[in-house]
């Protein structure tokens, strides 16, 4: 009896360890901008490969900007092609980084980083993404900005 009650809480141990392991975050990368600022021409490029089953997916920008941004907002045009149906799904994010009092809001100190939601896709299993990010800012280069990352992860 004692071996069974190790075994039975060994098993219970490693099935606590396989669902606390599980992460459904399905792609997490980031492109960084140019040195001297983020031309309103650059277009940041992302591939998702296939996904290996069908369901809903929640997508999400993440920014690293330093305290060298010169405005309280930014943006950006987010264009998504889903192959291999070529669905082209196109979505303008309004990303704000201070509050009514001018506070900045992000997490950090010197560099802040940013999430922000784009929003929940369906896609069926071996569907992949072509995401496509720009700034829509009237000015040309945009100082500051260090890092724009894509993150999709699994609604389970």
């Amino acid at each position: 009896m004692h071996n069974k009650s190790k075994i039975l809480i060994g098993l219970f141990l490693a099935a606590i360890l396989l669902v606390a392991c599980h992460e459904p975050t399905v792609y997490f990368h980031y492109e960084h901008t140019h040195e001297n600022g983020w031309e309103k021409s650059e277009v940041l490029e992302y591939g998702i490969p296939p996904v290996s089953q069908e369901g809903t997916y929640q997508e999400e920008l993440a920014l690293r900007i330093s305290a060298g941004y010169p405005f309280m907002r930014l943006n950006l045009i987010v264009d998504q092609t889903i192959l291999p149906s070529g669905k082209l799904v196109c979505d303008t994010l309004d990303c704000v980084f201070t509050d009514t009092l001018g506070n900045v809001i992000g997490r950090g100190i010197g560099q802040y980083q940013y999430s922000f939601p784009i929003k929940e896709i369906h896609l069926q299993k071996g569907d992949s993404i072509h995401v496509s990010v720009r700034h829509d800012m009237r000015r040309e280069i945009l100082p500051g900005i260090t890092d724009v990352g894509l993150k999709i992860s699994s609604e389970r």
